[in-house]
């Protein structure tokens, strides 16, 4: 059967050019509701510590404003835990977070981090969340994930994206075996980090991953040609991407 692949859009760096002038446009609400009548399947908001971002309002409004489930990035802090609880976004995504990067730097620990990230995982999903983790694709992580009870993983393709050639072929390869194996212990497989036009189909045509968040790369690029070009254009490149999938499994 055929299985439409999702896109999640990601709004955080529309916060980014508004918190350039500290105001309140352009606003990322607004661009997650773009977005949606664009083709998005779901809005993703990360709400960092420091704020750098998206704010806390956002997420409310995004909750309250826009139709399309929301996917809420965030560490593991208590402070995240409790805003997490208060709005119960349809998704929480955990994922490392250091305060001195410009972006999330790889995958979440969740073999070393069990003990910490067991209480978070379990008091979201007691709530109706669904909770998912941000890893590498490794499969000591997707078994560990198991493990915390999470439903979800978001394969990290950012390494795959910075990559060319051979070394990017190697990496492609860990992500596909990784995505496999997620199917197989009974975890729904995400994927997302610096995906664009040129590298998201290779990872839109793995089988087992059904959902891609996307965020920068659509919000640069939506500059040049729009919003609601830019979302359209990824969605027909993923869309392409599958249907071939899709037809070598049934010839």
């Amino acid at each position: 059967m055929k299985r439409k692949q999702r896109l999640g859009v990601n709004v955080d760096h529309v916060a980014t050019i508004r918190n350039a002038r500290s105001g309140t446009y352009p606003d990322p609400v607004r661009a997650a509701q773009l977005a949606a009548a664009a083709g998005a399947d779901g809005i993703t908001a990360h709400l960092r510590e420091d704020r750098r971002h998206i704010r806390d309002d956002d997420i409310r409004r995004i909750s309250e404003e826009v139709e399309k489930p929301l996917n809420f990035e965030m560490a593991a802090t208590e402070e995240m835990l409790q805003i997490a609880l208060r709005h119960k976004p349809h998704a929480a995504c955990i994922v490392p977070e250091k305060r001195e990067e410009q972006t999330t730097e790889g995958g979440l620990d969740a073999v070393g981090g069990h003990n910490h990230l067991q209480p978070f995982v379990r008091q979201m999903s007691d709530a109706g969340i669904r909770v998912s983790l941000f890893i590498e694709p490794d499969p000591a992580q997707l078994d560990a994930a198991v493990a915390l009870g999470a439903p979800v993983v978001e394969l990290h393709t950012g390494t795959y994206a910075e990559l060319e050639g051979d070394s990017q072929d190697v990496e492609f390869a860990r992500i596909e075996a990784a995505a496999a194996h997620a199917e197989a212990i009974g975890l729904e497989c995400h994927a997302g980090h610096g995906l664009t036009y040129d590298n998201v189909a290779p990872i839109a045509a793995i089988k087992n991953v059904v959902e891609l968040n996307i965020g920068h790369f659509l919000i640069g690029e939506a500059i040049f040609s729009g919003l609601d070009g830019a979302i359209r254009r990824m969605r027909s490149l993923m869309d392409k991407a599958r249907a071939g999938v899709e037809g070598a499994r049934s010839a």
